[in-house]
């Protein structure tokens, strides 16, 4: 029966399919679009008019119909249609007709596409439907009146592409119906006065100037009102202070928050920075300062271990694992001075040290006063995800908060997670002397990564002694007697002094008002942000791990100067974030370094491309330093020099991708590398190795074949 249903479907669908094309066959094969032009409809316009005087049911039953099929089928000329709607039936009947027939069409053109191509398309383009899908989950219907509203799309693509999504039928041409009306009014108002035309004077009669102003203007006030009807909405429940203590309020004084204040700062306006615990964030407390100071401390171990390699007889009598921890307080302190209270508040940033509370879009209460300000900036960070495992309180444990305050090593760690902050953490231990074992769910750690520079960085991790169990996670935590183990899922067991989570982040959303504003959450528990880093509320903005959608300290800072000029200066002009060129780097060693797509992520997008390599071993400086592991890999589009993506394993990695950025921000592409002096011998020179790899290998043949016969040539005379 299935079988019957499925063959019959495919039989209507060929059906419909023929039709179509015969009908755009018929359409542009006798040459009916030549009709679809001005100058034809008002010449319709001038001829019909006495058989519409006498036909008036009639003919407007004919012009119905045709507007049905043309709007149905998607074919061109139902804007000039809509004009001669109203030149011959007026403002009334005009309005009366298109608006139900162009509804009715609309529907059509949105079923047809329903039915062939729905299925179809969700499954193969399911990525680039991704907006629309959103966009429909989020707002539904008046996700589509809006569209309706302010044509910016044309409206046969609006039918075409709601045919893709799961909105209903009924609320489709109900939701077009009344979105349509405005412009449709417009329209038609517009073909009444472009009927009296009768000489070129007439093209300067206030009443036609009037009406094509109208259509050009139409848009924007859409637009306008719809904003405003939206923002009348979100403030309904509160009522807005007529005047404002601040321009702006910045809750959270890590990367982000530090960044919003200075810019606002900057430029003169008065902002209050509001942090409850220490000023840096986790940046500087917890997170990149004390694990790069860590690692530092690692790699000094490492590269004492390798002495010989240098003819130098050294050895290592002891790690003061003690003396490794205070200097990364030190390393701290003497960074503190740069996100300091005192610094900021010479900028001009009033620095509070309190608890910030939301209390409506302008009054924040921070400590025992209250607040108004025009505008809010969250940058409240994340914390360490500690998942509910059983026997997980029973055992100590540590997470990217806690560790900095061990005083003894751990004897034997536990590392959960596989990602950039495990594989960092646990390779500096294993260094250092501890025994490392590091347990990843997936099959592969740094699991974002190519699978090629993840070989090379995995290597050198199981070198430095780290024990690596893919495919595998804890299912329990054992305490007996003091005596610590975890039970794995198949079934082993992993004996530990200390147990280090580095399982995700989780946002910090709650605790300070927002969830009784009822600021929209993303289904991974982020603060849902707009292109301009607006949260459902317009003048409440969120930037850094707390909204996504990369939690790296970097990226916080770049949200910020967006959060804070869209905040400070939206009413005049907006910035949308731009995320096309974001580095990231995983401080192992060797570093592993990215900046654009990967080749897997290439491969996953379908597009064609070019991968060029150079091995590190080749590499002069890499040879005097013995620093030969690893690679630079660029994706480049096919055929063409465009930078898509790199990817670097190598020592100071970090250090150089920056040129990459630099060039993929500019859209230089590796000619230009290639073209630019390296000194020698450094590292950098292997970023104009690898772009003269490319150029080899993207070599004109057929030119250079010439090319050798004009030498042959000239060796003659």
């Amino acid at each position: 029966m299935a079988t019957d249903d499925s063959d019959s479907s495919s039989h209507n669908k060929k059906i419909i399919i023929f039709v179509i094309i015969a009908v755009f066959s018929l359409w542009y094969g006798f040459d009916l679009n030549q009709y679809a032009s001005l100058e034809q409809i008002k010449t319709l316009q001038q001829t019909s008019g006495d058989y519409i005087a006498d036909n008036r049911a009639l003919a407007m039953l004919i012009f119905f119909v045709s507007y049905v099929a043309i709007t149905g089928f998607s074919l061109p000329g139902a804007v000039l249609l809509t004009l001669l709607g109203g030149g011959l039936f007026g403002l009334g009947y005009g309005l009366l007709l298109i608006s139900f027939a162009s509804s009715m069409g609309a529907t059509l053109a949105f079923l047809v596409s329903r039915y062939l191509l729905r299925d179809y398309v969700q499954n193969k383009f399911s990525t680039r439907l991704a907006a629309i899908n959103k966009g429909m989950e989020k707002e539904g219907n008046f996700y589509l009146f809006s569209l309706r509203l302010i044509p910016v799309f044309p409206f046969f693509v609006i039918n075409i592409l709601m045919g893709l999504t799961k909105i209903s039928t009924r609320s489709f041409y109900l939701v077009s119906q009344v979105g349509m009306l405005a412009g449709t009014a417009v329209y038609v108002w517009a073909g009444t006065q472009l009927s009296e035309i009768n000489s070129l004077s007439g093209i300067a009669s206030p009443s036609l100037l009037s009406a094509l102003v109208l259509l050009g203007v139409f848009p924007w006030i859409a637009k306008r009102g719809l904003a405003l009807f939206s923002q009348r909405k979100r403030y309904a429940r509160w009522t807005k202070p007529k005047s404002f203590d601040r321009n702006m309020i910045i809750i959270g004084a890590g990367a982000g928050g530090l960044v919003s204040a200075y810019i606002a700062a900057a430029v003169k306006s008065k902002v209050t920075l509001v942090e409850k615990n220490k000023m840096g964030g986790d940046c500087l407390n917890t997170g990149c300062v004390p694990s790069k100071a860590l690692i530092r401390s690692a790699h000094a171990v490492a590269e004492i271990s390798r002495a010989n390699e240098f003819g130098i007889d050294a050895e290592i009598n002891n790690i003061n694992f003690a003396r490794v921890m205070g200097r990364i307080k030190n390393v701290i302190k003497t960074i503190e001075p740069h996100d300091s209270i005192a610094r900021y508040s010479a900028m001009g940033v009033e620095c509070l040290t309190a608890e910030a509370k939301i209390i409506d879009p302008w009054h924040v209460q921070i400590g025992d006063q209250v607040l108004t300000t025009k505008n809010i900036i969250v940058a409240t960070g994340a914390r360490p995800i500690v998942p509910p495992i059983p026997g997980l309180t029973e055992v100590p444990y540590l997470t990217s908060e806690t560790l900095w305050q061990l005083t003894e090593q751990p004897s034997r760690l536990l590392v959960l997670g596989g990602g950039p902050i495990g594989c960092e953490i646990a390779q500096s231990f294993a260094r250092l002397g501890s025994t490392v074992t590091q347990v990843e769910m997936a099959t592969q750690i740094l699991g974002r990564e190519d699978e090629d520079a993840v070989a090379v960085v995995q290597a050198e991790l199981q070198a430095d002694g780290v024990s690596i169990l893919l495919g595998n996670k804890v299912a329990r935590f054992v305490n007996e007697d003091g005596q610590y183990s975890a039970v794995l899922s198949n079934g082993d067991s992993v004996a530990f002094d200390q147990v280090f989570l580095a399982l995700g982040r989780q946002a910090n959303t709650r605790g300070f008002g927002l969830e009784e504003l009822d600021v929209a959450i993303t289904d991974r528990g982020l603060i849902e942000i707009n292109e301009y880093q607006q949260t459902s509320i317009p003048n409440i903005y969120a930037v850094g791990d707390v909204s996504g959608p990369y939690q790296l300290t970097h990226v916080a800072a770049h949200q910020a100067w967006f959060a804070a000029v869209n905040a400070l200066f939206g009413s005049v002009k907006k910035f949308a974030t731009d995320y096309r060129v974001i580095p990231a780097v995983t401080y192992t060693y060797p570093e592993l370094a990215r900046v654009g797509i990967s080749e897997n992520e290439a491969q996953q997008a379908k597009l064609d491309y070019q991968v060029t390599k150079y091995n590190i071993d080749d590499l002069d400086r890499a040879i005097i330093d013995g620093e030969t592991k690893g690679f630079v890999k660029v994706i480049t589009a096919a055929n063409s020099d465009k930078i898509l993506g790199v990817t670097i394993v190598a020592g100071h990695a970090g250090e150089l991708l920056a040129e990459y950025t630099l060039a993929m921000k500019y859209k230089l592409g590796l000619n230009k590398v290639l073209g630019t002096i390296h000194p020698y011998p450094t590292m950098s020179e292997a970023n104009k190795y690898v772009a003269g790899n490319w150029k080899r290998n993207n070599s004109p043949e057929k030119l250079l074949t010439w090319v050798e016969k004009f030498h042959r040539y000239m060796r003659k005379f």
